[in-house]
């Protein structure tokens, strides 16, 4: 749910709370008008029954007492309905402070999911951009190697060996990289093979597009001529 929704209901659920408050601190500002008056009146009975007890019959004195004692009443009731307004006031202040708490909670959550979202969705995409870079590279050095005008075959096709490893004579010795090691090499050029040497003779190209070594001499791998089908 966006900010501005939350915010929205928010405002919604507190436009009526300014009325609301204004009301009840109405209603306790009277009351303590109320409790004033009561209490001036309770001033005037007790001075007049000071003044005049000595001149009061038994039955005055008790009603003068009583009078006293009910404005003593009433201004405890009136002290009992501010409190209950005071109450009011807090629990419905208190009650959209909650709301607006859980409010924040929820929006927080809905935040920190969307941002976590993003988050992975970032890094899936930067996987697969790398995964694909990487594809794509292996797919054009493999493409680049198979080319017969490519550099690297250019090295495996066009190298010139000694006759006497080459000559119908000497099969056995062409089948076996061991017999080159004594050829002049460039110490720059790369490395094949599971015997880990420079390209020379006729080499046979691996598919996977996974494999570190690309390339295999046709004697390290047992071939003695090339494998029948496209070349």
């Amino acid at each position: 749910m966006a900010k501005a929704v939350y915010l929205e209901h928010y405002l919604d659920s507190i436009e009526g709370l300014p009325y609301e408050l204004q009301r009840n601190f109405t209603l306790m500002s009277e009351l303590d008008n109320r409790t004033e008056e009561q209490k001036a009146e309770i001033d005037k009975l007790a001075e007049d029954y000071v003044a005049n007890v000595k001149n009061l019959a038994s039955e005055q004195r008790v009603q003068h007492l009583q009078k006293i004692e009910n404005a003593y009443t009433k201004c405890k009731e009136y002290s009992d309905d501010k409190v209950q307004l005071a109450m009011q006031i807090y629990e419905l202040v208190d009650k959209h402070i909650r709301r607006l708490d859980a409010d924040l909670a929820r929006f927080e959550n809905d935040l920190k999911d969307k941002l976590d979202s993003s988050s992975q969705e970032s890094s899936d995409e930067k996987r697969l951009k790398k995964d694909k870079s990487v594809r794509d590279k292996k797919v054009s050095r493999t493409q680049k190697d198979s080319d017969p005008d490519s550099p690297g075959r250019k090295k495996v096709k066009n190298r010139i060996f000694p006759p006497s490893v080459l000559s119908p004579n000497n099969t056995d010795l062409a089948m076996h990289p061991s017999d080159v090691l004594d050829m002049p090499v460039d110490p720059n050029e790369p490395t094949y093979c599971l015997c880990s040497q420079v390209s020379y003779g006729e080499m046979i190209g691996c598919d996977n597009l996974d494999c570190p070594i690309e390339w295999f001499h046709f004697a390290c791998v047992g071939l003695a001529t090339k494998p029948k089908g496209k070349w």
